[in-house]
């Protein structure tokens, strides 16, 4: 049997993990961290197409257009002014990852 692999929870236990992997200071891995979630903003509002961060997924912003709503409450219709929209895109590999695929049938 696999031996488990134990899971970090809060930003502090993934720190102290890659800190850990990459054989580095804490600080440095925070750094490493925050320096990815900045490359992927920027990355995902200067591309079009997306910000790709490869085996996990794409990060990228999605433009919706104008649209007619209901209030859940009242039922009534309300007009929604077009926006962007923050969207995240698994990899196949990552959902592989995650549910592997069915066997296919013969």
């Amino acid at each position: 049997m696999a031996k488990k692999i134990e899971v970090p929870t809060t930003k502090g236990g993934l720190m102290a993990a890659l800190a850990e992997a990459g054989e580095i200071s804490k600080k440095q891995a925070v750094a490493v961290y925050e320096k990815l979630l900045e490359l992927a903003y920027e990355g995902a509002r200067q591309n079009e197409k997306g910000w790709v961060i490869p085996g996990l997924g794409k990060l990228l912003i999605k433009k919706q257009g104008a649209r007619v709503v209901r209030n859940p409450q009242t039922g009534a219709e309300i007009k929604k002014p077009a926006c962007k929209v923050a969207k995240f895109r698994l990899a196949k590999a990552a959902k592989d990852a995650l549910v592997p695929p069915k066997a296919a049938k013969k």
